[in-house]
């Protein structure tokens, strides 16, 4: 049996086998977010409606929450290696046929065997990363991989946005080939992979626990991505797969709770750190992934920005992340109480909501944007790290691969969560902020008389009759009630979203003091 010190690499196998882990987590992440700016395209080459080709995203999405609390029972049963190996061929070779899909079903079934090998990328290079490094380094093996994590999905809206504007929508996964290629000859030549003990026989496989889970975040997920645009429980379709998930959900407790060879090991949250890290991971999913949906819809549709533009806007915020991760991993490894840390990062991250929601309006800059999202990249690096490592603290042995599973679940899930409750939020606050609008704007009041006047003379200066003229004053002057109640809209969803990580401050007491974790145990 190998012993967690024998997986520790030093030197060059341990750069190489550090650049595997984290291309492959950023493969997976700006797979997540760099179809978004293609949308638009992909509806017009494959003659799909926009219901249709929202599948692209959602069916990403559902394959990815499904596998990863599967990861850890997954790399037991085929070796770590193998595992990791065959994922990366399945996202390489899905990558590939999303790129010739010949309409968006098709392309829809490729996205959801490519999720199925993405979701796996993530918790198994976390895994594999933590491993190489010697326990001392272990709060820096996590901040490498972090940068991955947090920077990939702000990479993914520039990236696509470029390929879809100098080239087309199928090398936005054509991309991936080269790098797949590259990252499965690299794992099969230097990662190792520990030894398990005996595997379980087909009848001893945890079936009906795989179904109930499918079932739960499957529908769940649907419910989350599909409920704004189908309104909700008016829908039968949602309301139905609701039901099926809520039932998936208890069946698959009661499955893995009693069942001698669970797929998904429950017990583990028995642990009050991993309760309080799951749920720290959760709002990090919220705020991360809200936030970055949030700025470049804003920018596009409210500033006139172009999709690179609107993406590139994230960039300097991602590299400060990614600046801060090393070292938040060395004031871990010094000894700086993560608990502090992380009170820290959600304090930053509310300042930054704040900042966010004082400076909107329909004419913003970019300089008014900047040094916000400098603020976001400090809260984030300050949180990911900190969450990760507390989450796991208390835990031994398997468990703390186990642990990494919820970790990484629970992070996605609470992006999906806060992408389906902001853009429903978004719709309500800005129906309420245009009726709250139209209300004051009084046909009899002299200023608004002047303004429809001015409309109505430089419409007639261009040629169009005095009734025309009028009709299109009224126009713009409705377009424009439109954009004031929409930037409205998301400077509500940016103070609500900054108390609810004010509120997770209180949560941190409930942390205790645990040992220095070991994720290279994670496995064994």
């Amino acid at each position: 049996m190998i012993q967690a010190d024998d997986l520790v690499e030093y030197g060059f196998r341990r750069v190489i086998i550090t650049i595997t882990a984290v291309l492959c987590a950023l493969l997976e992440i700006v797979d997540t977010t760099i179809v978004n700016v293609a949308l638009t395209d992909m509806r017009g080459s494959l003659g799909a409606t926009l219901n249709d080709v929202a599948w692209v995203i959602t069916a990403y999405a559902i394959a990815n929450v499904i596998v990863i609390p599967m990861t850890s029972w997954l790399s037991q049963q085929f070796g770590r290696r193998n595992y990791f190996a065959v994922s990366i061929v399945i996202f390489t070779v899905s990558s590939f046929l999303c790129g010739n899909a010949n309409n968006i079903w098709e392309l829809v079934f490729f996205r959801f065997i490519q999720g199925l090998g993405g979701g796996a990328l993530l918790v198994t290079a976390q895994t594999i990363i933590t491993e190489s490094y010697p326990a001392a380094k272990r709060g820096m093996a996590q901040a490498i991989y972090g940068m991955g994590v947090i920077v990939g999905p702000t990479l993914g809206p520039p990236l696509g946005g470029y390929l879809v504007d100098n080239f087309s929508w199928p090398y936005i996964f054509y991309i991936n080939i080269p790098l797949g290629i590259i990252a499965t000859f690299l794992t099969l030549t230097f990662v190792r992979s520990p030894k398990y003990g005996e595997k379980l026989k087909a009848n001893q496989v945890d079936w009906w626990g795989i179904v109930f889970l499918a079932a739960f975040i499957g529908s769940l997920q649907f419910v989350l991505e599909h409920g704004q645009q189908d309104d909700w429980f008016n829908d039968t379709t949602i309301v139905t797969l609701s039901i099926v998930s809520v039932l998936g959900l208890l069946a698959f407790i009661w499955r893995e709770l009693t069942y001698q060879h669970p797929i998904v090991n429950l017990k583990v949250l028995a642990d009050g750190n991993l309760r309080v890290g799951t749920l720290m991971c959760f709002i990090l999913g919220f705020g991360l992934y809200g936030s970055t949906l949030v700025i470049p819809i804003y920018t596009q549709q409210i500033l006139g920005w172009t999709a690179t533009d609107a993406g590139l806007l994230l960039i300097p915020g991602s590299i400060t992340t990614a600046f801060m991760m090393p070292i938040i991993g060395n004031m871990i490894q010094k000894g700086v109480p993560q608990p502090y840390l992380v009170a820290l990062g959600f304090f930053i991250f509310f300042f930054f909501t704040l900042w966010m929601h004082n400076n909107m309006t329909p004419d913003t800059g970019s300089e008014h944007l900047f040094w916000a999202l400098i603020l976001r990249g400090i809260g984030l690096g300050l949180l990911f790290v900190p969450i990760t490592t507390m989450a796991l603290s208390t835990l031994k042995g398997k468990s703390i691969g186990e642990g990494a599973a919820f970790t990484g679940m629970m992070r996605q899930l609470g992006g999906s969560f806060g992408i389906a409750i902001i853009t429903t939020y978004i719709t309500r606050f800005s129906q309420e902020h245009r009726v709250n609008l139209v209300a004051k704007l009084d046909v009899t009041k002299f200023e608004v008389q002047q303004r429809v006047t001015q409309l109505q003379q430089s419409f007639m200066a261009k040629g169009f009759s005095a009734n025309e003229a009028l009709n299109k004053a009224y126009q713009v002057l409705d377009y424009s009630v439109m954009k004031q109640s929409t930037v409205q809209s998301y400077m509500d969803v940016f103070i609500y979203l900054g108390i609810l990580f004010l509120c997770c401050i209180p949560v941190i007491l409930f942390i205790k003091k645990g040992k220095k974790v070991d994720m290279s145990e994670a496995m064994h």
